[in-house]
């Protein structure tokens, strides 16, 4: 199918808009625009929104944690890593959609403001992933929640980062209930036929995805498991948390998040994967504008819900 008539019009305007290419730019712009786009997006009421910092790798890294009223102590926990490709996004970029799930799912959220490249190149974003896991579940009592009811999550690059602590925590802990990819990128080696299918015309690019990739790698090797965990060791992808991926039909991701999912579930793993036809990258964001997001979103919070309640 095509894509849906909510998903042309929103591409559309971003046509019209006639921004330069995202990988003609340079991040201070792109990250100015991203903000600029997801500030239209409305944002639920909520019981409370805290803007802290707790240690981290670097130095004093920001979180941003959101309580809903059906939060009480006890519940559970999870832990959310913004997409943007390792290079845009923050926890302001993506504070309607933590929201979102923290008023749907009724858990607390940490959403983690880790420093992006090329400032910050690989494995930095990945340090300050696994360091805000482990601080969220050694303080989760000071939170209003259950350490030992964690998940992660994360959309795009962010689900790079939920996929890669999940491996990284599978035996040191502390254990993770869920893991929760939306249309996540899982192999950077941009590979599989999606990348060509949907290079170009859907929002996020295939130029895009390697303007990304360059700036958080480098000259890295992009078959390293801490930056595709597609490309995890068959025994490594044993024993991980049950999974609920995401993808969407006109998604340059798509076909590497899919293969994740059956990879998962190949190497004996519990998973759920959700193909949205008609979508694109980054629908969840905008589900105020789109259904399909909507439907998306409760999917994930009702994932959250059987996980962590």
């Amino acid at each position: 199918m095509a894509v849906t008539p909510e998903v042309q019009t929103l591409l559309d305007l971003i046509a019209a808009a006639d921004a330069p290419p995202t990988h003609e730019q340079e991040p201070p712009a792109v990250r100015e625009a991203f903000a600029a786009l997801l500030a239209m997006i409305p944002k639920d009421d909520i019981a409370s929104v805290e803007d802290r910092t707790i240690p981290g790798p670097a130095g004093p890294l920001p979180v941003r944690v959101y309580r809903s009223a059906e939060t009480e102590d006890g519940r559970g926990l999870l832990v959310y890593f913004h997409g943007g490709g390792w290079t845009i996004g923050s926890v302001e970029t993506h504070d309607a959609g933590c929201r979102s799930l923290a008023e749907g799912a009724g858990v607390v959220v940490v959403s983690v403001d880790y420093r992006l490249a090329p400032e910050h190149p690989f494995p930095a974003a990945v340090d300050d992933a696994l360091a805000a896991v482990r601080w969220a579940a050694a303080n989760a009592g000071e939170l209003g929640a259950d350490g030992s009811r964690l998940a992660v999550a994360g959309d795009s690059a962010g689900g790079n980062l939920a996929a890669v602590v999940s491996q990284r925590l599978r035996d040191g802990g502390p254990p993770i209930a869920l893991q929760l990819l939306l249309y996540p990128t899982v192999d950077l080696m941009l590979s599989h036929p999606s990348i060509v299918e949907n290079a170009d015309g859907y929002y996020l690019t295939a130029d895009t995805m390697r303007w990304f990739r360059r700036h958080y790698l480098g000259d890295h090797d992009p078959t390293d498991p801490l930056a595709s965990p597609l490309r995890a060791d068959e025994h490594v992808l044993r024993g991980l948390p049950p999974a609920l991926v995401i993808t969407a039909e006109y998604d340059p991701l798509r076909d590497e998040g899919e293969a994740y999912a059956e990879a998962l579930r190949a190497a004996g793993n519990d998973v759920t994967a959700t193909r949205f036809d008609g979508m694109i990258h980054g629908f969840l964001e905008l589900s105020a504008f789109v259904p399909e997001g909507k439907v998306a979103r409760d999917q994930a919070c009702q994932a959250l819900r059987e996980a962590l309640w």
